[in-house]
């Protein structure tokens, strides 16, 4: 009989088990670090070249290793963090594995400099695919200077599926971005094809987050902490009014390590429940302490996953704290009056973010907030204007011409020749459009999307760019993360429309805008055109100008709640049933909804 299975040579196994550790640069240079930190480093430093395909070097004074540490240091499954199992149920450092260095010596050229603080020598160990080549003494600082150079390179599939430099680039910063976060007191420094991008000196928390967002983002949040048996949480939550058009600016710490909670992440989110618009995202800094016995870090070898021993009861606390956090601050919205400048008359109805003392007026301010209109009617006997013309537009509704009669079932444009309605906007969010054979409700947001959607995909086949020059030009100051990504994505911006020039790292000057942005919304629509592609980039596979297309067209859209005139609303049916998919926007939702005079008749059972 022959036999069929068979045992993987080591050389086969290491680089199967390199794929799990290392899917990118990255992932080498997350181990890496970690590997600095366990090693009690108060300084470390990145360097990368060719957004980490061709060259990583990572240097720390921690500890160092000795000769005959260094020796075993890339051997499977070899660290000196844990020796029984008791230990893999109390972990405190970042790693615990023993699969990082393996994994990565298993897929590119290693060279590691490593001298304990009261050594006088250092050790070289050179490794090549997994084999080591060379051990040997060197003069070198203590601590310890690990390089990688050419990663993937004895596996091509895998590198072959790497992205561009700048979106490997982008991936190496959000490592260093998250452990400078959770660990203020480290000096860090990270340079990209040998130019400076952080240089960060010990600091406390607040600090390195101005340093890492910009002193405007720091002021948007507030630091909150509390304490039970169960777990310690602290951080900053991000003030409502300064919500994100995405989730990117969200991060999680479980025992000063970066992890991924979808549970934790709902809590957080939960907590906000009623004071954010649909559609936005708060930024938090979550830490979360809690007993090593209590959670399970070894889930992934990406050590980013995490279950914990209850994980109902840590959704409760989370939900619990972050609420009471809320309400210390007065974020409770309440309902309130504003009158009009020119008369003493209650006009419009605005909600404004005050201070609660009442734990009863907490308690009904969603009540509150569902009964109010949006907008108060001047008394009959003091018309303006406006609601005069209102008026004739509810009066035409009975004249001859716009008497509704049954047709053969099927939307009508309302440019159909012969065929003029009138048209209501209800709650500035939904357009009521009269048809021959009942009647139609428009989404305004979603029509506008789909109109500037297709108009977007459009223009970037089009040679002649159409931009609106601005007057007073808006300078821009991006993270490095989305200074990286604007360069990847600078083609098809200048394509949409925009015109932009870049200074120095980080800063951006926007001279002009696509046609299609809304007066006012100049000076914000790239940093949210920013933040909802690297939204879409997480949840969605498509070509980077489709997926900028539906960003730029769910911002430059026209939102509910804008106010729009009868000339404004024609227009945007004209060219809504101008598009090729009228019926649903760029995300899926739908456009149009059609009542037919059949089901009118049928629901207030009409007969004939």
């Amino acid at each position: 009989m022959s036999q069929t299975i068979k045992i993987l040579p080591p050389t086969l196994a290491d680089k199967i088990a390199a794929g799990e550790v290392v899917q990118r640069p990255a992932a080498a240079v997350k181990e890496l670090i970690e590997n600095s930190i366990d090693a009690q480093a108060n300084s470390i430093t990145v360097i990368i070249k060719d957004g980490g395909k061709s060259f990583i070097q990572v240097v720390d004074d921690g500890t160092g290793m000795s000769p005959e540490d260094a020796s075993l240091a890339f051997a499977r499954h070899a660290t000196s963090k844990i020796s029984t199992y008791e230990d893999l149920e109390n972990i405190r450092t970042m790693g615990f594995r023993g699969e990082a260095l393996a994994s990565i010596a298993a897929v590119s050229l290693v060279e590691m400099r490593t001298r304990q603080h009261s050594d006088e020598i250092g050790t070289r160990v050179r490794v090549e695919g997994g084999a080591v080549l060379e051990t040997s003494e060197v003069a070198t600082n203590p601590g310890t200077s690990i390089t990688v150079r050419n990663l993937f390179f004895n596996t091509p599939g895998r590198r072959n599926f790497l992205k561009g430099d700048n979106t490997e680039y982008k991936h190496i910063y959000d490592v260093i971005q998250r452990v400078a976060i959770s660990h203020p007191n480290l000096s860090m420094r990270f340079v990209s094809d040998g130019e400076d991008i952080l240089q960060l000196h010990p600091s406390t928390s607040q600090e390195r987050l101005r340093e890492l967002f910009g002193e405007k983002l720091e002021q948007s949040l507030f630091a909150f902490r509390e304490e039970t048996e169960l777990a310690v949480i602290s951080g900053y939550l991000g003030k409502p009014e300064f919500a994100r058009k995405g989730r990117t600016e969200q991060y999680i710490f479980l025992n000063n390590r970066y992890v991924l909670n979808r549970s934790i992440s709902h809590a957080v989110f939960q907590a906000y429940e009623n004071l954010l618009e649909k559609g936005s995202f708060p930024m938090f800094v979550v830490f979360l302490t809690i007993d090593p016995h209590r959670v399970d870090v070894n889930v992934h070898p990406s050590k980013m996953e995490v279950k914990f021993a209850d994980e109902s009861s840590m959704y409760r606390f989370i939900l619990a704290s972050v609420r009471k956090a809320l309400s210390a601050h007065d974020l409770i919205p309440a309902v309130g009056m504003r009158e009009s400048s020119s008369n003493s008359e209650v006009t419009a109805v605005q909600f404004a973010m005050r201070t609660s003392a009442s734990g009863d007026r907490a308690r009904k301010w969603e009540e509150l907030l569902q009964k109010a209109d949006h907008a108060l009617q001047p008394a009959d006997d003091k018309r303006t204007a406006e609601t005069e013309l209102s008026l004739k537009h509810v009066d035409s509704m009975f004249t001859e011409g716009n008497t509704l009669t049954k047709s053969p079932s099927r939307i009508e444009s309302p440019t159909t020749p012969g065929w003029v309605p009138s048209l209501w906007q209800v709650h500035s969010k939904y357009i009521i459009v009269p048809t021959q054979d009942g009647l139609m409700i428009v989404d305004q947001h979603a029509a506008h999307e789909r109109v500037l959607f297709e108009r977007a995909i459009a223009r970037f086949s089009e040679t002649n760019t159409k931009s609106q020059q601005l007057l007073f030009p808006h300078t821009i100051q991006l993270t490095a993360g989305d200074a990286a990504l604007l360069q990847q994505l600078l083609h098809f911006l200048e394509r949409l429309g925009f015109s932009l020039k870049l200074f120095g790292k980080t800063t951006v000057i926007v001279d002009g805008v696509p046609i299609d942005v809304r007066p006012g919304n100049e000076g914000t629509i790239l940093q949210e055109l920013l933040d909802l592609y690297k939204e879409d980039d997480h949840n969605l596979k498509l070509e980077p100008r489709e997926k900028l297309a539906k960003s730029f067209s769910c911002k430059a859209a026209i939102k509910a709640g804008d106010p729009l005139k009868e000339a404004e609303m024609r227009s945007l049916l004209d060219q809504l049933f101008a598009t090729e998919i009228p019926y649903s926007c760029p995300h899926g939702r739908p456009v149009v909804i059609k009542l037919s005079l059949s089901e009118l008749d049928r629901r207030f059972g009409r007969t004939s």
